[in-house]
C-alpha cells in the first residue's frame, strides 16, 4: 500500500492546529475520516451528534482480522479539547511540541488520535498480521464523556480495549478512576435598588457566597476532591441580585465517600439559601462511574506485557480524572486508560515530547501484537 499520508509528527501538528472544542469536532473529524479512507478503510459515524448537542457522532473504524488466532482489540480517543482561549499555533522546539499562542495545545487527546492512526497505517502498509483492530473516536469527552455514553457498545467486535488519556509518563496504567457527580445550584433572591432600599432585597450572590464559604473544596482526602468552577449572577452594580448560578463537582475513588460529600454540599447550599431568605434549586448528575482493576486482572497483564515489549516499565496508579474508559467499564467492556506522556493539559503550558508520540505508537503496535498472540 502506498499513500501520501503524513508521518506521525506532521499529522499531530496538523490536527492540533484544528480547533475542536466540545460539540464542534466536525473539522478534525473530517480530517480523520479522510486519513482513514486513504488507508482503504471505511469510517462509520453514528447518530450521537445531534443527541448530545454536537455536530459530530462517534466514528468507528474497523480493520478486519488477517489471522484466525488471538482476539480483536479496540482503541479509543476523543476528538474534542477543552475550549481554546486563543489560536492554536503548534511549534516544535528541542523535541517538544507546544503552542506558540497563549492557550492549550490539544495534545489531550489528539496525541492519542494520531498515535492510533499512525499505528494502523503501519500495520496495513507493512502487512503485519493482526486479529482485528477497531479505532473509536468520540466527541464531547471533555463535557463528561457524552460521546462514549451515546455510543452503542454492541457495534464493537472487540471485547477489551484501551484509551490513551492520562497525562503522565508512559508506563502508567490507571488501575482506578473516580466516580464524579456535578452539583448545580440556582439561587433566587429579590431585586432592590442597592442604594435606596437594599433592605428590601435578598441577594442571591450573597447567599451563594455564604454557601461556597462552607463547602470543603480542593483535595478532601487521598481519593476525593471537590471544586466550584463557575459562578454567574447579577445584572448591575446598583441592583441587589436576584439570581446566582453556581456550578460545582465532586469526585472520589470511593463511591460511599462521594455520596457523603455530595450530601454535605447539598445541605450547606440549602442552609445558606435559607439563612439569606433566598430560594435555591439544586440539580445533581452522576457524570460517570468509577472503576478499580485488580493488579492480577488479565487486562492489566495485557497492558503490562505490551508496555514492556515497547521498552517501558509498567506502573499501576490511581487517577483523579475520568475518561471514556469509565463508560466502557460500566457497560461491561473492560477498558484500560494508559498514560501517553502529555503534560500540563488544559493549560497554556500544555506540551508533549516527540519521543512520547513515537513511544506510544510502539506501545500501540505492541498492544495489537499481544492481542494477536492471545
Amino acid at each position: 500500500m502506498s499513500s501520501p499520508l503524513p508521518d506521525l509528527l506532521p499529522l499531530f501538528v496538523e490536527l492540533c492546529s484544528i480547533a475542536s472544542p466540545p460539540g464542534s469536532e466536525r473539522p478534525v473529524a473530517e480530517r480523520v475520516v479522510e486519513y482513514v479512507e486513504a488507508l482503504g478503510l471505511d469510517a462509520v459515524e453514528d447518530d450521537a451528534g445531534p443527541r448530545i448537542g454536537g455536530d459530530t457522532g462517534n466514528i468507528l473504524v474497523r480493520a478486519e482480522p488477517t489471522v484466525a488466532t488471538g482476539a480483536p482489540i479496540f482503541l479509543c480517543s476523543h476528538l474534542d479539547t477543552v475550549l481554546p482561549e486563543d489560536e492554536i499555533r503548534p511549534i516544535v522546539e528541542d523535541g517538544i511540541v507546544r503552542n506558540a499562542a497563549d492557550t492549550i495545545l490539544g495534545a489531550d487527546n489528539k496525541a492519542a488520535v494520531v498515535v492510533m492512526l499512525d499505528a494502523l497505517r503501519t500495520v496495513l502498509e507493512e502487512d503485519r498480521p493482526h486479529s482485528g483492530i477497531e479505532l473509536l473516536f468520540t466527541p464531547r469527552e471533555e463535557t463528561g464523556c457524552d460521546g462514549a455514553k451515546a455510543f452503542d457498545p454492541a457495534a464493537l467486535s472487540a471485547q477489551r480495549g484501551f484509551v490513551f488519556d492520562h497525562a503522565a509518563p508512559i508506563g502508567d496504567i490507571v488501575q482506578a478512576a473516580p466516580f464524579q457527580t456535578t452539583v448545580d445550584a440556582a439561587f433566587t433572591g429579590r431585586k432592590a435598588h442597592a442604594g435606596i432600599a437594599p433592605e428590601d432585597g435578598r441577594s442571591a450572590i450573597a447567599a451563594a457566597a455564604s454557601a461556597i464559604s462552607e463547602l470543603r473544596l480542593g483535595r478532601i482526602d487521598d481519593e476525593t476532591t471537590a471544586n466550584v468552577g463557575l459562578i454567574a449572577g447579577g445584572t448591575a452594580r446598583n441592583i441587589v441580585p436576584d439570581r446566582c448560578d453556581v456550578t460545582a463537582e465532586a469526585r472520589s475513588l470511593n463511591e460511599s465517600t462521594l455520596r457523603e460529600l455530595v450530601t454535605e454540599m447539598v445541605d450547606s447550599i440549602g442552609f445558606a439559601a435559607s439563612a439569606a431568605e433566598c430560594q435555591v434549586e439544586i440539580s445533581l448528575e452522576d457524570k460517570y462511574s468509577g472503576y478499580r482493576f485488580r493488579a492480577d486482572d488479565p487486562l492489566i497483564e495485557f497492558g503490562e506485557q505490551a508496555l514492556r515489549a515497547a521498552g517501558f516499565e509498567p506502573r499501576l496508579v490511581d487517577c483523579g480524572g475520568g475518561a471514556d474508559a469509565n463508560i466502557f467499564n460500566l457497560a461491561g467492556i473492560p477498558c484500560l486508560n494508559l498514560a501517553n506522556g502529555m503534560e500540563k493539559i488544559h493549560s497554556a503550558d500544555e506540551q508533549i515530547a516527540v519521543a512520547d508520540l513515537e513511544g506510544m505508537r510502539e506501545v500501540t503496535l505492541a498492544l495489537i501484537e499481544v492481542a494477536r498472540r492471545m
